[in-house]
């Protein structure tokens, strides 16, 4: 299981339930990586998702602590080991968002596909610094691309602890 993500430079990924400053680039980045995979996603992060459903072309998993919550064209998991339970064994997965999710399986996680936007737009919500955890190491550090103004990279993480 992977992620992928688009973290500012403090590190903030949102405000208000969605991304402060958006790249084109990052969006066309986030389709091409997750492509036909399974996606796992908070159903807060699904609201933000164009149309409020689920990401087409892929299965989608949309984690709720709502006992009721369901989701047409997704399926739901109320928990971790509910949400491990339905991915198959040789399915290519990531983990979308938001914040609790991140924190939830960043340590099932063996990369993560991170855009780094080099801004700081205010934020409420936060990924983990991984360049201040000890098991998590630059893998891919990408070129520096600029979009109206704003510099960016596209970098690969790979956690040292986990095991394809």
């Amino acid at each position: 299981m992977d992620l992928i993500v688009a973290v500012y430079s403090h590190w903030g990924i949102g405000k208000n339930g969605t991304q402060p400053v958006v790249v084109p680039e990052d969006r066309r980045h986030f389709r091409e990586i997750t492509g036909k995979s399974t996606v796992i996603v908070g159903d807060r992060t699904v609201k933000d998702f164009p149309g409020g459903k689920p990401l087409k072309g892929r299965r989608n998993i949309i984690m709720s602590i709502d006992p009721d919550y369901t989701c047409e064209g997704a399926e739901v998991a109320h928990s971790v080991d509910e949400a491990m339970a339905l991915i198959g064994e040789n399915e290519q997965v990531f983990v979308i968002g938001g914040a609790s999710i991140y924190r939830l399986l960043l340590p099932k996680c063996k990369r993560a596909y991170l855009t780094i936007l080099y801004t700081e737009p205010e934020c409420d919500v936060w990924f983990p610094n991984l360049d201040e955890m000890e098991n998590w190491h630059i893998e891919d550090m990408g070129a520096l691309h600029e979009h109206d103004g704003i510099k960016y990279c596209f970098m690969t993480y790979i956690n040292s602890e986990v095991e394809r």
